[in-house]
């Protein structure tokens, strides 16, 4: 790389969709890149559930960062949590184990993404995870198999009812997309496959706060999704409102005030999404305004006030008519990328055109051979519409050998019912809430499974050694749940 002290320094934050893309965009421009992200890899989000559900490996959708950009010679890749932007001095400082990296920029993009929200009620993260990491989704597959093996080994009626008992809370494009794979998998590929239970007996249920499944893709496509939903079995429950989550199920809230439980092991929160803090660390500075969800109501060129070379993208600016998806990052990014390089041919910033989205539409799969898709005024679903997802999706995943391997995974599962990542293992399931319990100085518990006898406990089917000592992570008592933002990222 050049002498830093003649070349512009760009510090791109995250490594999604917006940084990735930004990086790329500045391949050619006489500046040196820094893309600073807390993983290695740059994760093809929209096709998580794929994973959580044994039809995709977590390498196929998240190929290292480092490889990706082996072969731009302006781009480094630093691994480090960001915790700290610096407007005044240009400083962003990041974190890898007990090393702190303080980065120098000219210019800054920050495209560090959004988490999952579970709108002020974080315990309810232990019983039911998010589906925004790799490890949220191999997580949830050890969850969802898990759920299986556990109700193979019970004799009792009501606790096999409980295991096989799935809830997926949110009713966006990811929650659909979920709630109809595991319909499918218990129904097609796990058929025959266990002695004391029938897999298709399984209940998915698919649960919302809002009036409607899939909002942001309006009542014609919502009730298309929904209908093909129904027929698969999946039981669909709107106006009901989650207010308490714990290891044996879910507490819901209906329209009319009146509340209801629904046993389940297994859950699975994709109810909203909160942008990362660093939103408020800029705004805070710069003056800025941040929304509900964390976001920063950025200027017209998606910069802040008073630092006009520094831009915010993807799930972190407040745009009115953009939403949290995957084009906006790009295209938000790149508009960086192309104001940067302006700027060093001279251009002022108070001569940029400001930002303007192009809406490519937006799809979401339900099941094989269906889908609903939104483009412009045309809304349509079925097997066309599957198969413009299949291509779409095929098209945005990186690297040539990456989608090789994915259109072959897809033809197995798709062709014969089979899926070729159905591996769990004790880690994957327990490791997220130990590591939590080990941070915040405590020791942990793994929430029992009841046999038929009242008195006995049953070690779950993966097992997890226990500390000796330590306190047990108790059930959380009830609280109400804000109403559920619309926010919701689909491919």
């Amino acid at each position: 790389m050049s002498d830093g002290s003649h070349r512009h320094k760009v510090v791109v934050i995250g490594s999604g969709f917006g940084g990735l893309f930004g990086t790329q965009a500045l391949k050619k421009a006489d500046v040196d890149v820094t893309l600073i992200a807390k993983t290695t890899h740059h994760l093809f989000q929209p096709l998580l559930y794929q994973v959580a559900t044994g039809i995709l490996s977590e390498g196929e959708i998240a190929p290292a960062s480092r490889m990706i950009l082996r072969k731009q010679p302006n781009a480094e890749v630093l691994l480090g949590e960001v915790t700290d932007i610096d407007l005044e001095n240009r400083t962003v400082t990041s974190h890898l184990l007990e090393r702190t990296t303080v980065t120098p920029y000219d210019s800054l993009i920050v495209a560090a993404g959004a988490d999952q929200s579970y709108f002020g009620n974080d315990r309810f993260a232990e019983f039911a995870p998010g589906m925004k990491t790799i490890d949220d989704a191999l997580e949830l597959r050890g969850r969802i198999l898990g759920a299986f093996e556990q109700a193979e080994l019970s004799d009792d009626h009501e606790e096999r009812e409980r295991l096989l008992t799935f809830v997926v809370i949110g009713a966006g494009p990811t929650g659909v997309e979920l709630a109809g794979q595991i319909a499918e998998m218990s129904d097609n590929t796990l058929k025959g496959a266990f002695r004391n239970i029938d897999a298709t007996e399984a209940k998915v249920i698919l649960l919302d706060a809002a009036p409607a499944v899939l909002p942001p893709m309006g009542e014609k496509l919502g009730n298309m999704a929904a209908e093909r939903l129904r027929k698969m079995g999946v039981e669909i429950q709107l106006n009901a409102m989650v207010v308490d989550v714990d290891a044996d199920g879910l507490v819901v809230k209906e329209k009319d005030g009146t509340e209801r439980r629904i046993e389940a092991q297994c859950k699975v929160w994709s109810a909203g999404v909160a942008a990362s803090p660093l939103g408020k660390i800029i705004a805070d500075q710069s003056g800025a305004e941040v929304d509900r969800a964390g976001r920063v109501k950025v200027l017209p060129d998606l910069t802040v006030p008073g630092n006009p070379n520094v831009f915010v993208v993807g799930d972190m600016m407040a745009v009115e008519g953009v939403p949290g998806m995957a084009q906006g990052a790009i295209q938000g990014s790149t508009y960086a990328a192309k104001a940067i390089k302006n700027g060093l041919k001279g251009q002022s910033p108070a001569n940029r055109e400001p930002f303007k989205y192009f809406d490519k539409g937006s799809m979401a799969t339900i099941s094989r051979a269906s889908a609903v898709a939104k483009v412009g005024k045309l809304e349509f679903g079925g097997f066309l519409a599957w198969l413009g997802w299949l291509a779409l999706h095929l098209w945005y995943i990186v690297g040539y050998q990456n989608r090789l391997v994915t259109l072959m995974s897809w033809a197995v599962t798709f062709l014969t019912n089979k899926r070729g990542q159905m591996t769990i293992t004790e880690q994957q399931v327990y490791a997220r809430t130990a590591l939590d319990q080990i941070q915040g100085g405590g020791a942990y518990s793994i929430p029992p499974v009841h046999t038929s006898s009242p008195k006995a406990k049953a070690k779950p089917a993966v097992e997890a050694k226990k500390p000796a000592d330590g306190p047990e992570v108790k059930a959380p008592g009830a609280e109400e749940q804000k109403q559920s933002e619309k926010a919701e990222k689909a491919g």
